[in-house]
């Protein structure tokens, strides 16, 4: 099988505006992310609405497309840059763009899920431990997932689920394996196309996540397991995190 990896970046953030042009450790974030992908997946691109990160990364040497500005999705952007440049790819892997510390194993793990024929879409999830504490569990920008025996999503919320009805919540980490999920996803490239075309549904809407969307229309989502804890950039203080990380990360080498 083939794999395209495509990594939107929007210039235009409420929170963090020119985020994939932000510098980290002396390079743009977007390259950052480019190079954790490039050489792990058979291609890969970057996909801008905007001149500015079009050049950057062809500055740095990557393969960019441009792409409308209108897109609501960071999937709907995917499927028209792999309308594009993608003929000939079995699967289509949408990289975040503020995801500069995503690692060879959780691509490979993404692309393991799709040993089973009958994988639709994959995504990544996480376990919780109880180190991580229950604050980390109850934040709602982190997504949880709750799977079944055949690891298949049956649900993402952003509250805590399942509810341990008779434990008490300082024991639900010792308890259960809570999931949080990775925004890394890969479609085979049929059904990237079927779910671009959906209308937004109920549940995505209650909970803003787009992936309810998929799921409430009866495709299913394969998930696979990484261990490896990423920083993703959301706001300039995410940033600084992630200097240190990746000073810490040096000054380990």
């Amino acid at each position: 099988m083939k794999f395209i990896g495509i990594i939107p970046a929007r210039y235009a953030s409420t929170r963090f505006p020119a985020k994939p042009l932000a510098l980290l450790g002396g390079k743009p974030v977007i390259q950052r992310v480019y190079e954790q992908v490039a050489g792990v997946l058979d291609e890969a691109y970057v996909a801008t609405d905007d001149e500015r990160i079009e050049a950057a990364v062809k500055a740095f040497g990557g393969k960019v497309v441009m792409t409308s500005v209108d897109h609501k999705s960071g999937t709907d952007r995917c499927y028209e840059a792999y309308c594009k440049v993608g003929s000939g790819y079995d699967v289509v892997v949408n990289i975040q763009g503020d995801e500069p510390f995503i690692q060879r194993s959780q691509l490979e793990a993404v692309k393991a899920c799709f040993d089973d024929t009958s994988t639709q879409i994959a995504t990544l999830v996480k376990p919780f431990t109880p180190a991580d504490g229950f604050d980390a569990l109850e934040n709602v920008n982190s997504p949880k997932v709750v799977v079944s025996k055949e690891m298949k999503a049956l649900y993402f919320s952003r509250s805590i689920i399942p509810y341990q009805r008779n434990r008490d919540k300082k024991e639900w980490l010792a308890g259960h394996t809570y999931y949080k999920h990775i925004g890394l996803y890969a479609y085979r490239a049929p059904v990237l196309k079927e779910i671009t075309s959906l209308p937004q549904s109920s549940l995505e809407l209650a909970e803003s996540l787009e992936q309810l969307r998929w799921l409430e229309n009866g495709y299913s989502i394969k998930v696979g397991i990484s261990e490896v804890e990423t920083i993703g950039i959301d706001t300039p203080q995410d940033l600084a995190r992630a200097e240190e990380f990746l000073r810490n990360q040096q000054e380990a080498l």
